[in-house]
């Protein structure tokens, strides 16, 4: 039986949304909702600059599918835009066999807790976004584990190994750039093509009015242009990640506010700091550069000295389009050691 089929037999089964087959779903209380402190750990693994105040304070949960052996090497995967953590069906399927295999929805997506965003715009940054997945795998019995994002995801990934290094043994990014390195390459006329990026990016209520008038041709505009093979997302998938976004509205306009300002200020922090990701980096895109104009994997080599860097044919939902491809890169990434350059 097929991924595909294992999900339409759950949904007859009386299930309403669907989930990824033989996975146990949580609810895992992780770090403060209006993301106060700076969220990263010191070489003990504790937070650091923690304060309390300055919001609505107390926990939020997360919702996440688990599966495989919980005493195997434990393996993080984040879902992007406009998706949930059911975009990596097929890889945790894969590598639930002899990893424990952890597929959180990121705050403010998915049936994940939305907190409101706080004036400071810190509730969806990727800082306080890394804070939650550190914790999540704690709370699951990890302090350090392997992590691999899709787009939104992958740049909550990328901040998670920049600020708790020690966590975070290998990472893999598929289709972003860093996002400081991102605003840097969006300009003229080609910037278009991210178009949603600087509506997203203004200010409290316009972006969420306009976007909440049609919300499924909204998202469903992304799901449609991005996706070279559109199978791949049936849909009963489908349905389920328009639904998830038509219920999300402020939170995604937020994560994506957030990456304008407080991320684009830790970003450069770090780039000023010369801090750069210490475990080995598998990067999978697509060829963005040769429309845009810059070269990917030296803006990536910056950040990632452990780097292997991969220009692909898959579309940017590469996990839904070529599972049994990015499934290997994965794995072939695990197979490395800490600090270990590629072969």
């Amino acid at each position: 039986m097929t991924q595909h089929e294992q999900l339409d037999q759950h949904e007859q089964h009386g299930q309403h949304e669907p989930r990824i087959e033989g996975f146990a779903y949580r609810r895992v209380t992780v770090g403060s909702a209006n993301g106060a402190g700076d969220g990263r750990s010191d070489s003990t693994g504790n937070r650091t600059g923690d304060r309390t105040g300055g919001g609505t304070g107390g926990g939020i949960q997360l919702n996440a599918a688990v599966g495989g052996d919980p005493e195997a090497t434990p393996v993080v995967l984040l879902h992007g835009f406009p998706q949930t953590h059911l975009m990596w069906r097929h890889v945790a399927a894969d590598l639930a066999a002899d990893h424990h295999v952890i597929c959180p929805d990121l705050r403010g997506y998915g049936a994940s807790d939305k907190p409101e965003e706080a004036a400071d715009g810190l509730t969806y940054a990727k800082r306080t976004m890394a804070a939650d997945v550190v914790a999540l795998a704690r709370a699951l019995g990890h302090e350090r584990f392997a992590l691999a994002g899709h787009d939104r995801g992958a740049l909550v990934a990328i901040r998670a190994g920049l600020d708790h290094p020690d966590a975070v043994t290998h990472l893999m990014s598929l289709d972003v750039l860093p996002t400081l390195d991102m605003w840097e390459v969006m300009r003229g006329t080609t910037a278009a093509v991210g178009f949603h990026l600087f509506l997203m990016a203004q200010p409290p209520g316009l972006p969420e009015r306009m976007i909440s008038a049609d919300p499924d041709a909204f998202f469903g505009h992304f799901l449609d242009l991005w996706a070279t093979s559109p199978e791949a997302i049936p849909a009963r998938v489908r349905s389920a990640y328009l639904r998830a976004c038509r219920e999300a509205v402020p939170s995604i306009v937020a994560d994506y506010r957030a990456s304008a300002y407080a991320d684009v200020e830790h970003d450069a922090a770090d780039r000023g700091a010369g801090n750069a990701l210490r475990m080995p980096v598998t990067v999978l895109q697509q060829d963005w550069g040769a429309a845009l104009g810059f070269d990917a994997e030296a803006l990536w080599r910056r950040w990632a000295p452990h780097l292997t860097h991969r220009t692909v044919p898959y579309g940017h939902f590469m996990a839904e389009e070529a599972p049994k491809q990015v499934t290997a890169a994965l794995r072939e990434l695990l197979a490395r050691g800490y600090g270990e350059a590629p072969a």
